[in-house]
């Protein structure tokens, strides 16, 4: 428990946590059958906006903002007034998908994107500092097409997941652009405010662009993609379970799908 903030409803004032969870749900409202909307990953930080009993309205350096239980984050006072900080950028250990032990906690699973403490050990998997994550996930738009690939292949969709444990197309996005030093909004319509117009011609399409497709009538981007070159694309979506490659000139269902709802591309590398 937190017991330094509010335990009812009203604004909390000057509040920050750090999540403790490998991952921690953001729910659409202070109740545990409510809808996951994002997520919030272990040593990430997040600004406390609301409360209710239990319930913590979190707003992550995204800006984003979800319900979370009080049993996700840890139990802190102090607070920063300066503008939250992107964990993606930390100088901690990150997980690229490893597993840790230490004497307190004994081993654990972290998630793509999870910070390590500092006295623990990877017993599996990959975990890097800023400086080798800076090196591996560099700028460059075929290099973040890789990665993504090699990254999220046979990941399981998962509306507001953000890890290859589960995610969504504009999670799947977002996560990548910012292990690659770019950090993007959450939802697949705000990152289509981002980075430069692109022709909408498939064969000028180039990798690492972004793919925005609308099934609504004021063409709002409800599914993003990442471009593989030309008619090729790589996402996550309820068509596929999870990841998938289609092509937008592809004859099977998915690819269909993709050619009908495709509105607009956006170069952000």
């Amino acid at each position: 428990m937190i017991d330094s903030l509010p335990g009812g409803g009203g604004h909390a004032q000057s509040a920050r946590t750090t999540i403790r969870a490998s991952i921690a749900p953001l729910l659409a409202a202070p109740t545990v059958s409510s809808g996951q909307v994002s997520q919030l990953l272990r040593g990430h930080q997040a600004d406390i906006v609301d409360t209710d009993g239990n319930w913590l309205r979190l707003r992550g350096a995204d800006g984003y903002e979800g319900w979370c239980h009080r049993g996700y984050v840890s139990a802190e006072r102090a607070f920063s007034a300066a503008s939250l900080s992107s964990a993606w950028g930390a100088e901690r250990r990150m997980s690229v998908g490893c597993a840790v032990t230490s004497l307190t906690e004994g081993e654990m699973e972290l998630p793509l994107g999870a910070l390590l403490d500092a006295d623990e050990e990877v017993t599996r998997g990959i975990a890097m500092n800023n400086r080798a994550r800076a090196r591996y996930f560099e700028p460059d738009a075929d290099l973040l097409v890789r990665r993504a690939v090699e990254l999220f292949r046979g990941a399981p969709y998962q509306w507001g997941g953000v890890t290859p444990w589960g995610v969504d197309c504009s999670g799947f996005v977002q996560t990548m652009f910012a292990l690659h030093g770019t950090q993007l909004p959450r939802d697949a319509w705000m990152q289509g405010e981002r980075g430069r117009e692109v022709a909408n011609d498939i064969v000028e399409l180039e990798p690492g662009d972004l793919l925005f497709f609308s099934d609504r009538d004021d063409g709002r981007p409800t599914h993003v993609a990442l471009s593989l070159g030309g008619a090729r694309c790589v996402h996550c979506s309820l068509a596929n379970g999870g990841f998938g490659i289609n092509a937008l000139d592809g004859e099977d269902s998915v690819g269909r799908g993709l050619r009908d709802t495709f509105r607009f591309a956006r170069r952000i590398l």
